[in-house]
């Protein structure tokens, strides 16, 4: 698959998470959804200080950027997806964030930019062959990597990611991997 076809299934993924609220997709208001959702806060903000500059890829609704502005640090969040990036600037209008249409294949920043650099279920989204060298042409030396992923041992989500009527069914773009693409 070309890239270019990778990044368009991408951006109707975002219009279809606004189309069907993404915070529903991804189940964030149930019990369940928010006691995994503080552990997934808990972890990736428990290593960011108020005088980083954090990258955040894949902010998609900006729905993680939301907590990340709660430390203090510089964030720059970027996603393929302008529809995204519209309705994340409406969800979080702190000083301390902004927003930018960006590519991580082949990210608008000059090497060494960001000290930290996170993502909330985003790698399974990318060509990790790909996007591994950009993330860390931009991360400074000795800087610091925080990802959470989808849990591949969970067995509602291997069947969402591996039988294709299941994963149209729950909404994922055709090209999500959960890191196993066959490759």
């Amino acid at each position: 698959m070309t890239r270019d076809k990778r990044i368009e299934h991408e951006i109707a993924h975002g219009k279809f998470l606004l189309e069907k609220g993404a915070g529903e997709i991804w189940n964030w208001e149930s019990p369940a959804g928010k006691e995994r959702w503080k552990r997934r806060v808990n972890m990736l903000t428990g290593h960011i200080t108020s005088t980083d500059q954090v990258l955040e890829l894949g902010c998609g609704t900006g729905y993680f950027t939301r907590e990340l502005v709660k430390t203090g640090a510089s964030i720059t969040a970027i996603d393929i997806s302008p529809d995204l990036l519209e309705e994340a600037k409406k969800n979080v209008t702190e000083k301390n964030a902004r927003f930018i249409q960006d590519n991580a294949y082949a990210m608008n920043f000059e090497s060494n930019s960001f000290n930290t650099v996170v993502g909330s279920s985003v790698l399974h989204h990318l060509e990790l062959s790909k996007a591994l060298p950009e993330i860390y042409r931009v991360l400074k030396p000795g800087g610091k990597l925080f990802f959470t992923e989808p849990n591949m041992m969970n067995p509602q989500i291997a069947l969402q990611k591996n039988i294709p009527y299941i994963k149209k069914l729950a909404g994922d773009s055709p090209d999500e991997t959960a890191f196993f693409d066959g490759s």
